[in-house]
Order: C-alpha cells, then sequence, then structure tokens
C-alpha cells in the first residue's frame, strides 16, 4: 500500500550525524572526486602559523567553495598565498561531518599561469609512478670509485662548469665525457635522449649527470618528457639527475637512481674526495699492518704448536716410549710372577700338609694297621672266621697270619 505524500516510516528517519556520514561516504567514494584540479580565486584566507594549516574559500565569477589545506601539504608551497590570488589546486572533495559543509582539501596548489604545466607534470607523474618506474627497486646503486664521469648538459651553461671543477677538485684521476646538449625548447629533449642511449650503447662512462641550473617550469620542461623518464629508466649505467636548485623537481629526479639538490652536489655525489680517500687508505694501511701482524703472531703460534706435536710424533720418541712401556711391563711381568709362584708355592704346601695328614703310612706311623683279605681291606670282625689267612700291613712291612677265633 502506498503511503501518503508527507508521510514518513519510521524506520527512514535518519539522525543528522548519520545523513553527514552517508554523504560523506558517497564523496569519499567517487575516484572522479579523490583527484580534482580546480581552479580559481583565494579569498577568505586564514594561515593559522601554529599549526600550518591554511584556511580559505575558492571562488570564480558564479561559485564559492570552503577549501583547507593541512600543514603536512602547506610546508611543500613554494610561494606564499595570498587574498585574492588566482590558483591551480589539486585535492579532494569530501564532507566535513561535524558542519554538515561540503569542502575541498587541496594537497597541492601553485599560482595561475603555469597551470596546464603543472596538471601535466602531475598527471605524468602519477602515470609513471603507477608503472613503477619510480620504485627504489630499480635504483642501480652509484659506483664508489668510477673511472669516467659522463656529463649531460649544456656547454654553455654555469652548471658543466661547477660540475667540472668539482669533479676535478674531488678527484683529479675522473675522466670525463661532455655530451653538450640543450637543455630547453623544443630540440632539447630529443638532444637529452640521444646522449643517454649513446652513453649506453658504447658503454663510454660509470655514471652519468643529466641536469641544468635552475629556471621557471618552462625552462625546466624538458626534463619532465615521457620519453626522456623513460630512456633513464632503461639505462644500464647509473643515472644522477641534477635539474635546478633544491626546490625544484621535475620527473628526471623521480626516474633516476640518484637525485642531487643542485649539479654541483650531483658532482659530489659522483666521485670520493681524494683527501677523503687518502685518509681512508691511511686507516687501512694501518688496519692491515696491524692485520698481518696479528696473523703471523698466530701463525707463530700454530707453527710452535706443530713443532710440538711432531717431535710427540717422531720414531724415536715413539720407541723411546715403546721401550718405557716394555720396561715397565717387564717389571710388571716379574712382579706378577713372583707373587704368582709364591702363591702357588704357598697352596702346594699347604696341600702337602693336608695330604700328608691323610697318608695311611701316617696313620699306621701312629700304631695303625691295614687288614687285608683276599687284597680287599676288612673292616669288620664280620668280614672274617677261623682259619681264614689275613694279611697285616704295618708301617715297615706286611704281616700273614691265621685267625684262631672270634
Amino acid at each position: 500500500m502506498q503511503k501518503k505524500r508527507g508521510t514518513m516510516q519510521t524506520n527512514k528517519v535518519l539522525t543528522v550525524s548519520q545523513l553527514n556520514y552517508y554523504v560523506k561516504s558517497v564523496l569519499d567514494s567517487d575516484p572522479r572526486l579523490n583527484y580534482v584540479f580546480l581552479t580559481g580565486e583565494i579569498s577568505n584566507l586564514t594561515d593559522h602559523y601554529k599549526s600550518g594549516h591554511i584556511y580559505l574559500s575558492l571562488k570564480d565569477s558564479k561559485s564559492i567553495i570552503r577549501s583547507v589545506m593541512f600543514a603536512g601539504n602547506a610546508r611543500n608551497l613554494k610561494f606564499k598565498p595570498t587574498e585574492g590570488m588566482k590558483v591551480i589546486c589539486r585535492g579532494r572533495v569530501t564532507l566535513y561531518e561535524a558542519t554538515g559543509q561540503y569542502q575541498y582539501y587541496i594537497e597541492d596548489m601553485q599560482p595561475d599561469g603555469v597551470g596546464a604545466l603543472f596538471q601535466a607534470y602531475e598527471q605524468l607523474k602519477n602515470k609513471l609512478s603507477a608503472e613503477g618506474l619510480f620504485d627504489s627497486r630499480y635504483k642501480k646503486p652509484i659506483p664508489r670509485f668510477p673511472s669516467t664521469i659522463g656529463i649531460i648538459t649544456s656547454p654553455t651553461g654555469a652548471a658543466v662548469q661547477d660540475i667540472k671543477n668539482i669533479l676535478t677538485r674531488r678527484h683529479p684521476s675522473v675522466n670525463i665525457v661532455l655530451c653538450p646538449v640543450l637543455v630547453q625548447g623544443e630540440n632539447a629533449v630529443p638532444q637529452l635522449i640521444n646522449a643517454v642511449e649513446r652513453l649506453n650503447e658504447y658503454n663510454l662512462c660509470d655514471t652519468i649527470i643529466i641536469g641544468r641550473g635552475g629556471g621557471s617550469i618552462e625552462d625546466l620542461w624538458a626534463f619532465n618528457d615521457e620519453n626522456l623518464a623513460r630512456t633513464i629508466f632503461k639505462s644500464k649505467i647509473p643515472v644522477i639527475s641534477a635539474v635546478g636548485h633544491e626546490t625544484d623537481f621535475t620527473i628526471c629526479d623521480f626516474v633516476s637512481d640518484l637525485r642531487a639538490p643542485t649539479p654541483s652536489a650531483a658532482a659530489e655525489l659522483a666521485v670520493p674526495d681524494k683527501q677523503e680517500l687518502f685518509q681512508y687508505y691511511d686507516s687501512q694501511k694501518q688496519y692491515l699492518s696491524s692485520l698481518i701482524d696479528s696473523r703471523i703472531s698466530e701463525y707463530r703460534n700454530i707453527l710452535s704448536q706443530s713443532a710440538t706435536e711432531l717431535i710427540s710424533l717422531s720414531p724415536k720418541e715413539s720407541l723411546k716410549n715403546i721401550e718405557n712401556e716394555l720396561t715397565i711391563n717387564t717389571h710388571r711381568l716379574s712382579t706378577l710372577s713372583n707373587q704368582l709362584f709364591e702363591n702357588k708355592k704357598q697352596e702346594i704346601s699347604l696341600l702337602a700338609s693336608r695330604l700328608e695328614s691323610l697318608n695311611p703310612v701316617s696313620i699306621m706311623k701312629r700304631g695303625y694297621s691295614v687288614v687285608t683279605k683276599d687284597d680287599k681291606t676288612v673292616t669288620s670282625v664280620k668280614e672274617v672266621k677261623e682259619g681264614d689267612t689275613l694279611a697285616i700291613d704295618v708301617t715297615d712291612g706286611r704281616i700273614i697270619s691265621r685267625v684262631m677265633g672270634e
């Protein structure tokens, strides 16, 4: 059944918080609202110096939107926003639940006039980053002791002189291969790409320094080219990017193996300092000397122990040990045999005494005799009768007698 207009089911009633939460979730889930470029004029600017947050509105001739740039992003600004300034911003659209205010969260901001270039830069940066060209796992290590440095820059700018001077001062023995190119203008990109490819094709150096001095975003634009970025990424030779000043960032910086804040800093990163090397070599010399002394002492101890072991294992020592053992064993055998002989002698003497005590002759000497009849010992009078002949053995002979009666 349909409800009449103006009525509402009880279970459809929302709180204000629920409604704001729902609207915010709808805005946050829309990917098109999470990456929005806006251009407009700054108004209602409030810069909270303590927190670092910047609160403002962006407006055009018909509309206005409340905006905020939090401290983490505001710190990266290369200019100071002012009231009435026209800017191009990148950010996301969401809802501030507490007030139900629809607003724009700014992540980056540039003065208007470079907006198209900046937008192209951001789009390419995000594209290459998503492909993994900036990942640290692909970064090649910079050689510690290069023999040759390849320099790709303008032959007439101050950057090349700074690089050469620092390389020569820090590491005089390093070779320098200069690839002169244009660093701005429509012909700059093909020359930069060709220089990177030629250095790789003929393996002319151990490290490449590519860059130029500072300038506007238009001046540095050649180093934001996608084809140059992909060429640097494919380079087998490690590349140090040295474009502009410390606050300038280009696509070349992100895709190279190492970013230097300035061309001079790139030269310092490319080669070790000779004074530092001398100190390092001195410390290594001392370390090796100490290590050699320690090893010699260790080997001496090993040789001494081995000599002792050899002496103990020599045939002469073995024979001497065997001779000593034989002498000891001979003495033990002699002692054991004498002791055994005495023990047996005592046993025999004891047995002789016992046998002697059991000898019939000895018994007969005490007055006893042995009577036999027909060579059988008579032990009872019942075994003889009158007229029998008996033999009586005494100690000194035998007596033959006849039984005369019982």
